[in-house]
């Protein structure tokens, strides 16, 4: 959130506040009873607010792990896509010699792994 939308959403709140407060005073709440009211739906709004939060971080929501999750799965696609075109685009010579050179490094890395 920027810094712009953190002074709105406090300017808002402290509206609220007092649209709250004339509101319970309108509805028959004496002076001090209205203002407490008020600021008590205050709290509730921040404390739903800070749980939902707080809910969407532990079962990870949040729009930034949404869109980089999202994005994952499609750069992976496109490049499974790509590698796929260009394998196809070979020869079946090279198709075989891509693949027994593929089997042979697979087999070189098992060799270089164990003790």
């Amino acid at each position: 959130m920027t810094r712009a939308g953190v002074l709105k959403l406090g300017l808002g709140l402290l509206l609220a506040g007092g649209v709250g407060f004339w509101l319970f005073k309108a509805a028959g709440f004496e002076g001090l009873s209205a203002g407490i009211a008020a600021e008590a739906v205050l709290v509730v709004i921040v404390v739903v607010w800070t749980g939902s939060y707080l809910f969407r971080v532990v079962t990870g929501q949040m729009t930034y792990m949404q869109q980089r999750r999202r994005y994952r799965k499609e750069y992976d696609q496109l490049t499974t896509d790509q590698l796929q075109a260009r394998f196809d685009a070979l020869s079946p010579d090279e198709q075989q010699a891509l693949l027994a050179s593929l089997n042979l490094d697979e087999s070189e890395s098992e060799q270089t792994t164990e003790p």
